[in-house]
């Protein structure tokens, strides 16, 4: 299936120039004739409107890498031509015409560079080879990319511009869907991260395979990507599709990518989370049980304020944002956004944070400042698309030994029709289930309201911190005071009864630590309160993580099979094999 080139022919195809007929060139967004010198100099961008023009599979490596870092590899192998596929022209000559205008001998060029230092593995896709599609050596280089960074033990970036799966080769072709997306499968097992960018278009095939089986996908502006293009599409379903449908705008409304990023931003955001990946080191890991150091820890003072004017600095609303905690209290912070599956939810934050050079992943419950801002992030409420977004950070955690940190700030989980459709129950339920096996460490911070599931989906861990004014309960006070008390406006009463503070819940053994805050409330001195979070953060993750993960998670499972456990009496009656019957 696969040959090796003659070293003369291979040469020869290296030593083709690309040929223009002039020195301009029209834009394809705002029609306007751009110089091609200056259009080099700007990254292939039109400075009038900001479309991102195609760059050829060597002016990608020249964006992306250090200078004079790349070296190819896999160059010697070309396509062979299994199925004798005649259209207007025979196959071969097909090829051989593409590899002219094009001046590469296939649609993939991959090799070894390094970004802001780091090594890498590397393969691009150049859109001017055929559509970028996919066929057997496509299949290959990017597996043999695949195969060199697990072996090499460092990151695989992949760029794709491919319209599909290559036809001319049949199922052969198709079926290099399978070998990338299984080759990943290894990368992925090995602790490799994978980081893939969406340049226009990106159909079919590619899309379906190894382009979406990322780590991080990020996609340039305005790019297109999808399994089946617009036109297939209006066919099939006989209408016509909205304005900016499968855009990178779309996507990353969707959930499906996890940023859009203008092209001369690639390489340092590229780079960013290289960087990220470069800073973890394995866990001196002891196999000891974690005790419990409660004596180490502050612990309730004496007296301290009512529980419902705790409840009023819990809600306050000039009161620190997860945004800004995570400005304050980590070195740096890549966001990553989306479910993959069909939306971004703005009311959880998550990605990757480094806190006094420790790698980890943040998820965090974000509110909004003012009106405008809640109303855009739910009031801090997640829907399903939520949950799923932090479930697959912490998975994202696991999968390269990170340790975790939630920051909890949730009046609860939105309770509306949408939710319920989208199966909110086991959105929470599926991250409970993650966290409570979760083999790094786990801190959780209440930071203002921990309310209900909505809270315990991020504050299952293996130390939960609690800022002095917050709060964490089964339901709010009002709630419980409409359902128990049969009056809402005992509503102080109720805050009172459920012992919500942080005081009361280090005295019960559910907290571990109440984080000091400035006089009046966390909102009266920012980065007061951000440093005691830090400070805070740092005291439990610098002890858990020289934990085994066995250690972690059999720690973890005691931590919850004993709560509530002295509480629970045997009734009186008779005992039987099976239980007992009460009298």
């Amino acid at each position: 299936m696969i040959a090796v080139a003659p070293n003369a022919t291979t040469d020869l195809l290296r030593r083709i120039d690309e040929t223009v007929a002039d020195d301009w060139i029209l834009c394809g967004g705002c029609r306007t004739l751009l110089h091609r010198a200056k259009l080099r100099r700007s990254f292939g961008i039109c400075v009038q409107c900001g479309h991102h023009m195609q760059l050829t599979a060597s002016d990608r490596i020249d964006l992306l890498v250090d200078s004079g870092t790349f070296t190819e590899h896999d160059a010697d192998i070309v396509p062979g031509d299994p199925l004798h596929f005649v259209d207007s022209v025979p196959y071969p000559q097909r090829l051989a015409s593409a590899a002219v205008r094009s001046g590469r001998p296939e649609a993939a060029l991959a090799g070894s560079a390094r970004i802001g230092g780091h090594p890498v593995e590397i393969c691009v896709l150049d859109f001017g080879f055929m559509g970028g599609s996919m066929g057997s050596v496509v299949g290959e280089r990017v597996t043999r990319a695949a195969e060199r960074a697990t072996e090499r033990r460092v990151p695989l970036i992949t760029c794709s511009t491919s319209g599909g799966a290559r036809m001319q080769e049949g199922v052969i072709a198709l079926l290099q869907m399978a070998k990338t997306v299984a080759a990943l499968n290894r990368t992925t097992a090995a602790g490799v991260p994978h980081v893939s960018i969406l340049a226009d278009p990106v159909y079919g095939g590619v899309m379906a395979s190894f382009a979406s089986i990322a780590d991080v996908v990020l996609a340039e502006p305005r790019a297109r990507a999808g399994f089946a293009g617009p036109r297939v599409i209006e066919q099939t379903i006989r209408q016509q599709l909205p304005a900016g449908f499968q855009t990178a705008e779309f996507l990353l409304e969707h959930g499906h990518i996890d940023a859009v990023v203008p092209r001369d931003r690639l390489r340092a955001t590229v780079g960013s989370v290289i960087a990220f990946h470069a800073a973890v080191i394995p866990r001196v890991e002891t196999a000891a049980p974690i005790a419990r150091p409660a004596q180490a820890l502050p612990g309730p003072a004496a007296g301290g304020p009512d529980a419902w004017d705790v409840v009023g600095l819990a809600r306050h609303p000039d009161r620190p944002l997860v945004t800004e905690y995570v400005d304050l209290v980590f070195d740096s912070f890549v966001e990553l956004r989306g479910d993959r599956w069909c939306g971004d939810d703005p009311s959880v934050l998550g990605g990757l944070a480094v806190l006094a050079g420790l790698p980890v992943v943040v998820i965090g419950h974000r509110k909004g400042r003012g009106t405008v801002e809640a109303v855009a992030r739910n009031f801090g409420m997640p829907h399903p698309a939520g949950y799923r977004k932090a479930r697959r950070l912490m998975e994202y955690a696991e999968r390269f030994g990170l340790a975790l940190v939630t920051l909890v700030d949730t009046p609860g989980a939105y309770p509306g029709l949408r939710a319920e459709e989208q199966n909110q129950s086991l959105a929470i339920a599926d991250c409970i289930r993650v966290l409570a096996d979760l083999p790094v460490p786990v801190v959780a911070a209440v930071t203002g309201e921990g309310g209900s599931g909505g809270a315990l989906a991020l504050a299952v861990c293996d130390r939960l911190l609690m800022f002095e004014h917050a709060t964490y309960s089964v339901i709010s006070p009002e709630g419980c005071a409409s359902i128990l008390f049969g009056d809402a406006r005992r509503a102080a009463d109720a805050a009172r009864s459920l012992r919500l503070t942080a005081r009361e819940l280090v005295t019960m053994g559910v907290a571990d630590a109440v984080v000091p805050e400035p006089p009046g409330g966390a909102h009266h001195d920012r980065p007061a309160a951000a440093a005691a979070l830090r400070a805070a953060l740092l005291a439990q993750l610098t002890e858990l993580r020289c934990r085994a993960p066995e250690s972690l998670v059999a720690e973890r499972w005691r931590r919850l099979r004993g709560v509530g456990a002295p509480m629970v009496r045997m009734a009186t009656g008779v005992r039987t094999q099976s239980g007992t019957i009460a009298s």
